[in-house]
């Protein structure tokens, strides 16, 4: 079979001396010619080291006899974004990382490609961008950072900021922590999306068995990232592509996983998407569905107690698919030629649990302490759920894991906010009372991007009157790191006219978890029927006027005008 890399030569003489105009030889013309993309940039933690696992995988592909190349496109940090409208830039970037992958990819090439990505969005652009290549391709994680000092976690800023602001702790201490949170380079280390993206890569089989979600700053994951450039060059000479792997057995085997671990929300975005580029279609309901009844094993941070670190130590992937074993699609394919069936007795005979587990011997844990077993689960009806009604027609995403129970059936009051910054201000000042639904609305892929509502959804949480007794619901989409009564993806969104953009002051919300509702069903305090609500609702549409759009050139007018509903994926058309 004649590689791609050897046709494209073959059409383009100017192909060869541009190469060896940046070194390349007349026998690494000859080789299998693998394209490493990473996100490697002095953007954040997660990707600043990402050159260091490029140069494994470099190194890997070489010893196997290919020639590799390398390209980035470096993604930006969502922490740093946040609190200012750069924000709004997160989700959209996924696309214009994912872009940039089809443009190296297809401009060039190549045989193989091998994906270096840790954070929120350059690994789901790494996973959309290898769909449309459909190339023989392998993702490598760039891992977690450590804990700091007492385990101390970037997701608690949030709430030691709040804190601060409300007077509960010094200035001096606040400084202390946002100085120590982040000891290490690594994905953050809790359970929020670029973990979870980390770990759905794996769930999907396009990883090394057990090399996702590592500690950063293990030597361990630097042999799997050399492993991972001698297998691009098995995959070229398998023929094995995405398309091969991933079917949609490996989604479904993905979305089990991702209530096993109580995943981010922002999953329901970009799974998705992927599977759009693949010619699957999975949207929310999707996830609601294979959630209901699923067994939510995961004590990490932020709805558990352990940093992220600890998921390796415990296992891994393969250790939280040993558990749902029964309930997984064992014969799909993956990245090693081998089913996941194969992958998972080989991981056992290899003594892989034996060797994670010894570093948890200095915390005097068990593995079970961090993934628990089947039998005895954190919860037994999945970790997320899609709420439906006149308020959100098309549906909206709620974590229940991380909800109080005391919130998971109420009848709110309603206290509409145009901007996250509006709410913010609403919280910290004690002007929203027990009771309400606080609305934060003209966030959705329409309005500004779908940022995150991070910052409030801290401030309620970390607030223990409010934390139980409030809703925040808006068409915006939440951290993975967020925690507590928190209602997103509320769709149709605000600026396309959805009926999140009709909620009045004091309108009566019902929220009904367990029976997936979130209904208008009361005006000025008071209930009213069905039909009277369905005319109220009508009378107020007739008057509403769209706003201007917040954005009218750039990237974001762009993706304003192509983004898909956030149930979809929120991908662009």
């Amino acid at each position: 079979m004649e590689l791609n890399s050897q046709r494209v030569r073959k059409l383009a003489p100017e192909n060869d001396p541009l190469k060896m105009g940046m070194g390349w030889t007349v026998k690494d013309l000859d080789k299998p010619q693998i394209m490493i993309e990473s996100s490697f940039g002095d953007s954040h933690p997660g990707s600043a080291h990402l050159d260091k696992l490029v140069e494994e995988v470099r190194k890997g592909i070489i010893e196997e006899g290919g020639k590799p190349a390398r390209y980035f496109a470096t993604d930006i940090c969502d922490g740093i974004a946040q609190g200012h409208d750069g924000i709004n830039y997160s989700l959209v970037s996924r696309e214009m990382i994912a872009n940039m992958i089809e443009i190296h990819g297809n401009s060039t090439g190549f045989d193989a490609g091998v994906f270096v990505a840790s954070c929120d969005k350059s690994m789901p652009a790494a996973l959309i961008g290898l769909a449309r290549l459909n190339m023989p391709s392998i993702v490598v994680a760039g891992g977690v950072m450590d804990a700091g000092p007492d385990l101390l976690t970037l997701e608690q800023i949030g709430m030691y900021s709040a804190m601060e602001q409300r007077g509960e702790i010094t200035e001096e201490k606040l400084t202390y922590y946002k100085h120590n949170a982040c000891p290490s380079c690594g994905a953050c280390s809790f359970m929020g999306t670029a973990s979870t993206m980390q770990i759905m890569a794996e769930a999907l089989g396009l990883a090394l068995p057990g090399s996702t979600l590592m500690p950063a700053t293990s030597g361990d994951l630097k042999i799997k990232a050399y492993e991972a450039g001698k297998q691009a060059i098995k995959l070229v000479e398998m023929g094995l592509k995405p398309s091969d792997i991933v079917t949609m057995k490996s989604f479904e085997n993905a979305i089990m996983v991702h209530a096993a671990i109580s995943g981010s929300t922002n999953s329901l975005l970009h799974i998705p998407a992927m599977a759009h580029e693949l010619g699957f279609e999975i949207d929310a309901d999707t996830f609601d569905k294979m959630h209901r009844g699923a067994h939510y094993l995961l004590d990490i941070r932020p709805a558990g107690k352990w940093p992220a670190q600890f998921f390796y130590y415990a296992g891994g992937v393969p250790a939280v698919m040993e558990e749902i074993k029964s309930k997984l699609h064992l014969d799909v394919m993956t990245v090693t030629g081998k089913t996941l069936g194969e992958n998972l007795e080989d991981l056992k005979k290899n003594g892989f649990y034996e060797k994670t587990e010894k570093y948890l011997e200095p915390w005097n844990i068990k593995r079970t302490d961090v993934i628990r077993t089947f039998d005895n689960p954190i919860g037994k009806d999945g970790t997320v759920a899609i709420l439906k009604g006149n308020l959100a027609p098309e549906g909206s995403v709620v974590k229940h894991s991380a909800v109080p129970k005391e919130m998971f059936e109420a009848v709110l009051r309603a206290r509409p906010f145009d901007s996250e910054e509006e709410a913010l201000k609403a919280v910290l000042s004690k002007k929203i009372k027990p009771g309400d639904a606080v609305f934060i609305r003209y966030e959705g892929p329409k309005g500004s991007g779908m940022p995150e509502m991070f910052y409030t959804t801290e401030a309620i949480s970390s607030d223990e009157e409010l934390g139980k007794t409030i809703a925040l619901i808006t068409d915006g989409r939440f951290s993975g790191a967020s925690k507590g009564p928190a209602i997103g993806h509320v769709s149709p969104e605000a600026a396309d006219g959805g009926p999140i953009a009709l909620v009045e002051e004091d309108d009566l919300i019902k929220i009904d978890i367990p029976n997936r509702i979130l209904e208008i069903v009361g005006v000025k305090g008071k209930e009213v029927s069905k039909e009277e609500m369905d005319k109220i609702l009508e009378d107020r549409r007739k008057v509403w006027k769209a706003k201007e759009p917040k954005y009218k050139k750039g990237v974001l007018k762009i993706y304003a005008d192509h983004a898909v509903s956030p149930m979809k994926g929120g991908y662009m058309v």
